[in-house]
Parts: structure tokens; sequence; C-alpha cells
């Protein structure tokens, strides 16, 4: 199963790998495949200062997070993604927020589900009747479900 993992999912997860959303990314090999655009390498390196004084750790620890991450995401560039995808996200997200329009048109080209902690993008998305979207407490019961079918 493909999961489209978005910016606060990956900062999440880089903040703290032990935590249950790096657990989730890091553990999870076996049963989702984790994708996301490039435009995630840029909001992480725009946000890294903040990321290194909430993580209170070294620099060289917290790129080993960083790595450990990313090693588990593939990564499209959004150029890849047909226009007619990024037409869609566009009418989906432009009310919500238009960074999020690259992860929902890679979840739309990838017919995939977007995992994002955004609660307004969620609701947002939701409103509009938008049901490809899941939170991390959902992400946490599809794998215990997905586990215990073998």
């Amino acid at each position: 199963m493909t999961i489209i993992v978005d910016t606060n999912i990956a900062f999440s997860a880089i903040l703290n790998t032990k935590s249950i959303i790096g657990d989730l990314i890091i553990n999870s090999n076996n049963i989702f495949q984790f994708q996301s655009c490039h435009f995630l390498w840029q909001e992480i390196d725009k946000h890294w200062s903040k990321l290194k004084k909430i993580s209170r750790l070294e620099e060289s620890d917290l790129l080993e997070s960083q790595r450990i991450v990313y090693k588990n995401i593939s990564f499209i560039d959004e150029g890849q993604i047909p226009k007619l995808y990024r037409l869609q996200a566009y009418e989906l997200v432009k009310a919500i927020d238009l960074n999020d329009l690259v992860f929902v048109a890679l979840r739309e080209y990838q017919k995939a589900i977007l995992w994002t902690g955004d609660k307004a993008l969620i609701s947002g998305l939701k409103s509009s009747g938008y049901n490809r979207v899941i939170t991390t407490d959902e992400m946490i019961n599809l794998r215990k479900r997905l586990e215990a079918n073998g």
C-alpha cells in the first residue's frame, strides 16, 4: 500500500525517530511504501533551525535521524506529476494551503493515501468530500489491521 508522506509527518519522524510516527515510517516497510515529493526536502531544510531547536540534538544526530527517515521514503520529482493531477490538487487545496498542493497531486497521481498531521488540511479536504487522507491514529490502526491479516 502506497502512503504519501507530507512535511509535518517527516518533520515529526526526524524530530524523534523513536516516536510512533518515526516507528511507523521506519518499521512498516513490509506493509507500506512511503513516497513524497522533493518539495519535502526544501521544507525540511527551510525549517532545519526549528528542528534543531526543538529536538535539542547535535547537528550530526539530527542529520542521522533525517537519513534514517529519508531512506524509508521514495522521493518523486514533482515535475513528473502530470499537469492534470496538479490542477486537481490546486482545486482541492487552494482555499486551505497551497504548500500542500504537491502532496495532494502526488496522492492523486499514485492513487495512494495522503498521511498528514495538518488538521486544517484534513478538515478542509474531508469537508469537500475528499476521503483519501489519513491521520496518524488511523495509520496506527491500519498497520495493526494489516499486520493481523498477514
